[in-house]
């Protein structure tokens, strides 16, 4: 018992320590090392083919166009039967449905195709596959220290990140493994006290070009466990 209890100790002063030795800004850089090596994501043009599914059994399957040099962004999902297309190209935005850019206001409402939404879907997968690269955005505040967390049952190296205010408001904590500093967990809170928000697995690589990417991210609630549903990444 006494050497269990000494070996804990040793155990956890060796993970702060681990924590301590290493800077926010230099966990950072080493995570975008594992998962961007040639510091393409700048310059990145490529596909992403996305299925997501949901607890109910339902999928969606998604393939999206993102060309940075060109701002160019296109979103292509299949759901209920239908194809919906979405598009910005330097700040002009297409919709179609089924292949026609005469839309029905009764259309628009039920399956949300507007210019904003489209500028939300930009952003949103611009940013949840570009991490952990997009950390490095102006307006992107991280936290000087780098905390040590257990998260089910894998001690992780955690950044927290907050956002100017013209970014956004919600704080988000992200988990590195601390041998490789693969980004393997995201957390984000609207009001921490209220332990609302959602924590996202991520499990498997996915080479695209040299970019390493998540391949199945699963979303959970925070307060409950909830699962809110997996999405997979093919190329």
């Amino acid at each position: 018992m006494k050497n269990y209890f000494f070996l804990l100790i040793f155990l956890t002063c060796f993970s702060i320590a681990r924590a301590q030795d290493i800077t926010a800004s230099e966990l950072l850089d080493k995570s975008i090392e594992f998962h961007d090596p040639d510091h393409y994501w700048g310059e990145f043009q490529g596909t992403l083919s996305i299925t997501m599914t949901y607890p109910d059994g339902r999928e969606r399957l998604s393939d999206i166009i993102i060309d940075l040099p060109k701002q160019y962004f296109k979103l292509t999902s299949q759901n209920e039967g239908n194809t919906f297309e979405q598009s910005i190209d330097k700040g002009e935005c297409v919709l179609m449905l089924n292949g026609d850019t005469n839309i029905s206001d009764e259309d628009v409402k039920k399956y949300r195709l507007t210019c904003e939404r489209t500028q939300v879907m930009k952003n949103y997968y611009q940013y949840l596959y570009g991490l952990p690269m997009k950390l490095k955005d102006k307006g992107t505040n991280l936290d000087n220290t780098v905390l040590t967390k257990t998260f089910k049952g894998k001690e992780y190296l955690v950044l927290r990140v907050t956002y100017d205010e013209s970014v956004g408001d919600d704080i988000w904590y992200f988990y590195f493994d601390p041998d490789t500093f693969a980004m393997e967990v995201y957390q984000f809170y609207h009001d921490e006290s209220k332990n609302d928000g959602e924590y996202i697995l991520l499990s498997g690589i996915e080479n695209i070009s040299t970019i390493k990417m998540p391949k199945v991210r699963t979303w959970y609630y925070n307060k409950d466990d909830k699962l809110l549903g997996t999405d997979t990444l093919h190329k």
